[in-house]
């Protein structure tokens, strides 16, 4: 039975926009010193971090250059391509008839709604809107029922003429109608609905719904009518921009700027963007909200000597000064998902036995410590810390404890075999390359995230790309699929090892050459620093990191070629390895590490659990691009963790393009790290991601977005009783017991709410890092 992710599933609701989160958004981790600035306050459970400022302590006039990924494929929300720009555009420009405050709770939009209730429960549940008489499309003409109609026709999902992304909630809907007084529209629903709050948000001018043509093709680039403080101006493909300008109709609180420019920037660009100062707000990785922190740092605070800055870096600094890192705990939360459609995951006990392996406390404190965040947990699939409801659902599971899951394991038939093995190599990048999952703690001494950067190729397996005899999913695995039907790839076996060495000096071979990597790298970017001035402490780094390159390389070559003597066959007592300058020796004495401890585990062998002959092997799949360093470093982190019990875990490296489409959806993967964004609406927007996969009429497995295949018919009697009970403790009450049994179910463990890092300029007032809460576009602006 194959896999089919249905339409309604694939995309989902506009506020879990972009089915999956992006990858790329996920944030590297070098250590933020120093990013708790002047204007941001100290270590707080922070839900947002706006530099809030009175209407009246704002400018008016100006413009906001902001940065997004990419252009916005449509203004319209409710297609499929829509995204995170559709969005921004969106809120800026239509009605929002409920927004979400910090804690991410619904309230009314005063600027369109007088009141808005359940005016009766049975024998059908009605909601009357009373709608503002202010409020009006651009045109000219009032907002009124024509306009919910139109949108309910179109979302209900009874024509398919309409290419829509998801029609929940807009299903239930029996009638739209204007109501007994002015300026009211009363809608009937054929069944309870308890989210009816998320309905008709945004809200479309009828010209854009009435009909299926102008639904599919008329606001893809253009939304000439608009009710918001903004209206869109023009969208350029060729400046890559998106122009808002102050709407003049507009009846509420008028807007502080003049223009809104969304600007199309990638993630590695932002910081040059930055330091030349083209871009006024952008989210940004660690790295670069690490400069922008360390130039507004007073010079002596690191032993810098000012004076002994080239004036090219110090213009740079200066420009970077200009800019201040918001932050806050993103409505968002990375998780590691178990595949459990077949192999060894699908047992229960197993993926319960993962799950208690996992110490999620230190992966919490590795992203968010170092950012002066929170560190907890997240104890919930469906809620974040914070929102009302909230409650930590993780002793369904039981904290970490590798007894415990050693346990669960043996209960499952996996046994501890005779003897003990080498370690799996853990880490297939991209063509296959292996490295181990876990690194030394001291920071100096890591290794590269993409060796491929710098690296030379030596013609071995591990820099060969997968070719005629690969399947394409597992590089080294000749011929492996090609008869299997559609079944997935078993875990991504060790690369055939080099001359004179077994797999565990494959291992350290292939870390050496990373580390190697990354002190060239490093080096690179002192010499830069140091702009040929020998005397200064960024040239003393470049050459400490220029020699620990080449002694790494050194040792590696050593083992590549049989010469280590550890390895079998070599020569007793080597010459080259005895004496002091030998670069395997010197490459311990330089890092004061030997090549096991720079792996980042103790000395010896994994244990080797195996059941009916067969090792318990897992493929733990992530994305290989510069934007996920982030999620790279959890999941070494993670199959250090797995290899310590038994679980021998590989981790394969594949391009960003296809990680979510050709792995995730599809299916093939073991482990993978991925994140949702939290809601405001759990009992609608969850049920997709967690819902039983349903065989279709085809044969295939429909999974909607539940892309771990784990599931319960209780869980989704849970979310449907939770959607239509209107009481609202009792339907909490629901989605609190649906979380419960989706971590009992351990198809999805929840590792910690992602931090949310957004660089702005510090003369900018009500912007930054919004958390749940919905921007008010109106007051953001320039401090007086």
């Amino acid at each position: 039975m194959t896999d089919h992710v249905s339409p309604g599933g694939a995309v989902c609701r506009r506020r879990r926009c972009a089915a999956l989160v992006a990858v790329g958004a996920l944030l590297p981790l070098p250590v933020l010193a120093g990013c708790s600035q002047g204007d941001t306050a100290p270590s707080v459970a922070q839900s947002q971090d706006i530099a809030p400022a009175p209407r009246g302590m704002v400018k008016d006039g100006g413009t906001v250059r902001w940065a997004i990924d990419a252009l916005p494929s449509t203004f319209n929300a409710f297609q499929s391509d829509a995204d995170a720009a559709t969005t921004r555009v969106t809120g800026a420009v239509l009605p929002s008839l409920f927004t979400l405050d910090a804690s991410g709770h619904p309230q009314r939009n005063a600027d369109y709604l007088g009141a808005a209730d359940v005016s009766a429960r049975e024998p059908r549940q009605v909601v009357t809107y009373q709608l503002n008489p202010k409020a009006r499309w651009s045109d000219g003409r009032p907002i009124g029922a024509a306009d919910f109609l139109a949108q309910w026709n179109a979302l209900r999902g009874k024509d398919n003429a309409y290419w829509t992304a998801r029609n929940a909630g807009y299903d239930r809907i029996a009638k739209v109608e204007a109501g007994a007084k002015p300026h009211q529209v009363k809608v009937t629903f054929a069944r309870p609905y308890a989210d009816w709050q998320s309905l008709f948000t945004p809200l479309y001018p009828k010209g854009v719904m009435g009909k299926a043509d102008a639904f599919n093709d008329a606001a893809r680039e253009k939304l000439p009518v608009g009710a918001g403080p903004f209206l869109v101006r023009k969208r350029d493909a060729d400046r890559g921009t998106v122009t808002l300008v102050r709407n003049p109709t507009w009846w509420g609180d008028r807007a502080k700027l003049d223009k809104l420019v969304l600007t199309a920037l990638p993630r590695d660009k932002r910081s040059g963007a930055l330091a030349a100062g083209t871009i006024d707000v952008a989210a940004v990785d660690q790295g670069a909200a690490k400069q922008v922190a360390q130039a507004a740092a007073p010079a002596t605070a690191k032993g810098v000597d000012a004076k002994a800055e080239n004036a090219r870096t110090a213009a740079r600094k200066s420009a970077l000064g200009g800019y201040v890192v918001r932050k806050a705990l993103e409505p968002a939360y990375t998780q590691l998902a178990l595949n459990g459609s077949a192999g060894p995951l699908a047992d229960q006990r197993v993926r319960r036995a993962v799950a208690r392996a996992i110490d999620r406390q230190a992966l919490a404190d590795s992203v968010l410590k170092p950012l002066d965040l929170p560190a907890q947990p997240l104890g919930n699939h469906l809620l974040m810390a914070g929102q009302h409801g909230y409650e930590d659902h993780s002793d369904a599971i039981g904290e970490a404890d590798a007894g415990a899951a050693k346990k669960l394991l043996a209960d499952a038939g996996w046994k501890l075999s005779g003897g003990s093995a080498p370690r799996p190599a853990e880490e297939q990048a991209g063509a296959g390359r292996a490295v181990t999952p876990d690194r030394s703690d001291d920071g100096d001494d890591g290794y590269a995230e993409d060796p491929r950067a710098d690296e030379p190729g030596d013609g071995t397996a591990a820099d060969q790309s997968g070719d005629a005899e690969s399947d394409g999913r597992n590089p080294h695995r000749p011929g492996a699929g090609a008869d299997r039907d559609g079944a997935r790839p078993a875990a991504a076996e060790a690369p055939l090892s080099f001359a004179g060495a077994v797999g565990s000096e494959v291992q350290q071979a292939a870390l050496l050459r990373q580390s190697a990597a990354l002190y060239k790298a490093e080096a690179a970017e002192e010499r830069a620093a140091a702009a040929g001035d020998t005397g200064s402490p960024a040239y003393g780094k470049y050459r400490r990191y220029k020699k620990r390159a080449a002694q790494a390389l050194g040792a590696a070559e050593l083992i590549e070629t049989g010469q280590a003597p550890h390895l079998p066959g070599a020569a007793a007592g080597h010459a080259a390895l005895r004496t002091a300058n030998s670069p395997f020796r010197a490459l311990q004495a330089g890092t004061g590490h030997s090549p096991e401890a720079a792996a980042g585990r103790a000395p010896g062998r994994a244990p080797v659990l195996k059941k009916d002959g067969r090792p318990l092997a897992l493929r733990l799949v992530l994305p290989d691009g510069p934007g996920s360093e982030q999620l790279r470093t959890v999941g070494r982190r993670i199959a250090g963790m797995l290899n310590r019990i038994g679980v021998q875990t590989a981790i394969q490296r594949v391009p960003d393009a296809s990680y979510f489409k050709d792995h995730i959806a599809s299916g093939d993967f073991d482990l993978a790290l991925y994140s949702w964004p939290g809601t405001a609406f759990p009992a609608t927007d969850a049920r997709p991601i967690f819902a039983k996969p349903q065989p279709a009429a085809d044969g295939s497995l429909t999974v909607e977005q539940n892309y771990s295949r784990v599931g319960t018919d209780h869980i989704d009697q849970l979310f449907d009783q939770a959607a239509s009970e209107l009481d609202g403790d009792a339907s909490r009450t629901l989605v609190e017991q649906a979380d419960a049994r989706i971590w009992a179910a351990a198809g999805s463990i929840p590792l910690y709410q992602r931090p949310e890092l957004v660089a702005t300029r510090k003369t900018l007032a009500n912007i930054g890092a919004f958390g749940f809460a919905t921007p008010r576009f109106q007051d953001v602006g320039y401090k007086k």
